[in-house]
């Protein structure tokens, strides 16, 4: 993509979260979320035909680690049906091994803005062949929606998720109604920006799903990013991670990861407001996906 292509899409992502919007939106999730779970699916879906996509923009600094699964029977029990587990890694020098992926960030979107917690498993799409991003768990300080769970109220107790001058970050984030913690500090100081595994990066964020207790009907959905902003990120040595806590895939992972990846730039995804499938399977088709989306949001 060119460079200009790329700041045009940068800004047209950037304008379409107005606080004032935000805030407005999330007041009507506190009535929506009261509403039975297919009334809220259904608006969400009807609404969505209008106003069918929603800006994601992911701040920088988010961290994700990646634990090699040693129950495996235990991970295949989470994935959705079509599912199966797939050798990976996140760095294209690492290793490929059966992995889980624990990552925390701060967003800001259309419809809400806060920090988040999620735990993902990384399996091949039987019928696509595309490898996938699933979606086992998460936690949040904000309102969320998922198909399965419909709206729901902020998770967590506390959620730290920040960054020190000393070139740090910071993560201090629990459940409120369940186990769930993460609790580490990253010292990015000798962190190399490295090659990301494309596969995992570019093709896996074409394929995202639900597993566990998040399953639900729908099909797979793709986000929409420049698929520049997934070629590298900052490899991190092991050991300059401290992880105090992590209770995500507790007892089905080791508990010491083999990889830490930190993005030291923000990344920005359009989705659609439901999950949708859609045909998209290389950066190609990415590129032509965010010239498509430049010339709407432009009209905007």
């Amino acid at each position: 993509m060119q460079p200009a292509d790329l700041r045009r899409y940068v800004r047209n992502t950037e304008k379409t979260v107005v606080p004032a919007t935000v805030a407005m939106r999330v007041q009507g999730m506190g009535v929506l979320r009261k509403l039975p779970r297919r009334l809220q699916n259904y608006i969400i879906d009807r609404g969505s035909r209008s106003d069918p996509y929603m800006s994601f923009i992911v701040e920088p600094y988010a961290v994700f680690l990646a634990f090699e699964i040693t129950d495996t029977e235990a991970a295949e029990a989470l994935l959705p049906p079509g599912y199966s587990l797939h050798a990976s890694a996140m760095f294209s020098d690492t290793p490929k091994r059966p992995c889980a992926i624990v990552s925390a960030f701060t967003v800001h979107t259309n419809v809400f803005w806060g920090s988040r917690v999620e735990f993902y498993l990384v399996a091949e799409n039987c019928e696509t062949g595309l490898l996938s991003w699933i979606i086992e768990e998460y936690e949040s300080n904000a309102h969320s929606y998922d198909p399965r769970r419909g709206f729901t109220l902020p998770s967590t107790s506390h959620s730290v998720v920040t960054t020190s001058y000393r070139g740090e970050v910071i993560v201090d984030v629990a459940s409120e109604h369940s186990g769930n913690s993460l609790t580490l500090l990253a010292d990015l100081t000798n962190g190399v920006l490295s090659d990301l595994d494309q596969r995992l990066w570019v093709e896996g964020n074409l394929s995202v799903d639900y597993g566990g207790e998040l399953q639900q009907s729908t099909k797979p959905f793709s986000l929409i990013f420049d698929p520049g902003e997934m070629a590298r990120a900052l490899k991190l040595p092991l050991e300059d991670i401290s992880l105090c806590s992590n209770t995500f895939g507790e007892g089905m992972l080791d508990p010491a990861p083999f990889e830490a990846a930190v993005f030291p730039y923000a990344q920005h995804f359009v989705t659609t407001s439901f999950p949708t499938a859609t045909s998209m399977r290389t950066g190609e088709d990415l590129e032509r996906a965010v010239s498509e989306l430049n010339e709407k949001l432009d009209r905007l």
